[in-house]
């Protein structure tokens, strides 16, 4: 009983909390600024979730940590190509509470080329990590196969400017898709 009394003033005050009239959002870094439009009328809680992590200012100082492509993912029999930004350290993100999960079958949004969405391990643990899609991905989405119990992941958004810096950082040096030199996240900034 108390779980499910917490989790719903979480959600209240997480509707409270951001303002319905800032749905775009820029991401500032020093290889440049990538520029998001988001869809809180379609993934409500994802990308509300991401809008309060936004205007609370959890991700200044944060990074792009992973990228993936075509060369780095030999063990996947699912290839798929994304650059992967947010808190990195599991200490610190698991301070922050989880969110459902908006699948894409839910919303209707799927993952193609410039797509924002939530990283995560099973259904429902996404809260501060997202990743942007490189090319279509619709192996990502509900049904698709890159995650073994086929829920998909939860897009939340898309990349209206800045897609040649996120293939510039996609094809920065890595070992393993981790970054040899993380790229700061100098602030993510809703407008």
């Amino acid at each position: 009983m108390n779980k499910i009394f917490v989790s719903t003033i979480t959600i209240f005050l997480l509707f409270q909390s951001c303002n319905p009239e800032k749905n775009r959002a820029k991401i500032y870094t020093k290889e440049g600024s990538v520029e998001l439009e988001l869809y809180p009328e379609k993934a409500s809680f994802t990308a509300n979730n991401f809008k309060k992590n936004c205007q609370n200012r959890i991700y200044d100082g944060s990074s792009f940590y992973r990228v993936v492509h075509g060369k780095n993912q030999n063990a996947d029999k699912v290839k798929i190509e994304v650059i992967q930004g947010g808190l990195f350290y599991d200490s610190l993100i698991n301070k922050f509470p989880c969110i459902p999960h908006e699948n894409t079958k839910v919303t209707g949004l799927k993952h193609k080329n410039g797509s924002v969405s939530m990283a995560r391990n099973e259904a429902g643990t996404a809260s501060t990590e997202f990743f942007i899609c490189i090319n279509d991905q619709p192996e990502l989405d509900f049904g698709g196969k890159r995650n073994p119990d086929g829920e998909g992941f939860a897009v939340f958004g898309k990349v209206t400017r800045g897609m040649d810096v996120v293939k510039k950082i996609q094809h920065m040096n890595e070992n393993e898709q981790i970054l040899n030199k993380k790229i700061i996240i100098d602030s993510i900034r809703l407008y």
